[in-house]
């Protein structure tokens, strides 16, 4: 758990930090928006999806991002991947054009339902990274100030702006501290003979539960401290605040924005001229593979 940076802020002299929050923020929104547009030819995915691989790697080292600590934090996805890769593999799917791969009895398993769970993996291990690589170089009080400001429109309508960018500072601050509460609290049962790796499904079932038990309660104590102590300094939430650090854009922000807006662009425009050829890269490759074209 240690290892899980998600959520946690690191401080670092590095031009990702110096960035502004509402900069971060939209950017991050314009290039998940990219990851999903759905190409039609498999060749144009797969270039697509290397594409978006080497931005992340360029951007978590710019940041200084710990690779290492990413696959940490992704170690709890391989169930997911495994439920999204059975799912693509035994549904029938009359729209696959690549040849089988293999055959279960009467079943066909094409290559398209590996492409296409890769493809879905891939996609969520990159909105997992940006997230995690913008909570990692953000500070969680600029965070609500750049979701309070993107949320300024809606105070004419008496909208509880300020409210809801508290509470969704909170939120994520409270992801760490979970995450060492966690940790403390395997540790402790751990020591009192609670197995957590070992033995069948009932008993990790009761492992669990006497893991989430605790957590829940302590999660309660933690947030009942935190009302009473900003009740004790006076907190108001209707209340005209002042702000002692001021967000302003900066050249990085435009660098920034000119960089991923280039490459949105550039995405857009493989989309608009995208088109399903009867024989492309991928299908010749898996063609071969398979013993026949399409």
């Amino acid at each position: 758990m240690s290892s899980m940076t998600f959520g946690r802020y690191s401080f670092r002299e590095t031009f990702i930090h110096h960035l502004d929050a509402r900069n971060k923020i939209f950017l991050m929104i314009l290039f998940m928006v990219g990851i999903f547009f759905q190409f039609e030819m498999w060749s144009t995915a797969l270039i697509m999806s290397g594409l978006y691989l080497l931005i992340l790697i360029v951007i978590m080292l710019i940041s200084r991002v710990s690779l290492w600590s990413l696959f940490k934090s992704l170690s709890g996805l391989w169930i997911l991947i495994i439920f999204l890769m059975a799912i693509y593999i035994f549904i029938p799917n009359n729209n696959y054009y690549l040849p089988t791969a293999f055959k279960v009895g009467s079943l066909e398993v094409k290559w398209d339902a590996f492409c296409q769970s890769g493809y879905i993996i891939m996609r969520l291990i990159l909105m997992i990274s940006l997230t995690m690589i913008l909570t990692s170089t953000t500070k969680p009080m600029d965070m609500t100030y750049a979701f309070e400001w993107y949320m300024t429109p809606l105070k004419p309508i008496r909208f509880p702006v300020h409210e809801i960018a508290m509470t969704l500072s909170i939120a994520l601050r409270f992801i760490p501290t979970l995450l060492d509460e966690t940790e403390r609290i395997m540790k402790a049962q751990a020591s009192r003979g609670v197995d957590f790796n070992h033995g069948g499904v009932f008993k990790r079932f009761r492992s669990i539960i006497s893991l989430i038990i605790p957590l829940f309660i302590s999660a309660l104590e933690r947030s009942e401290e935190l009302a009473n102590a900003m009740i004790v300094r006076g907190y108001d939430p209707k209340a005209k605040r002042t702000r002692y650090r001021l967000l302003r854009f900066s050249w990085r922000d435009i660098v920034a924005f000119l960089f991923i807006g280039a490459i949105f662009a550039g995405i857009i425009v493989l989309f608009v001229f995208d088109r399903k050829e009867p024989v492309d890269i991928v299908n010749l490759i898996f063609g071969q593979i398979g013993g026949k074209g399409f």
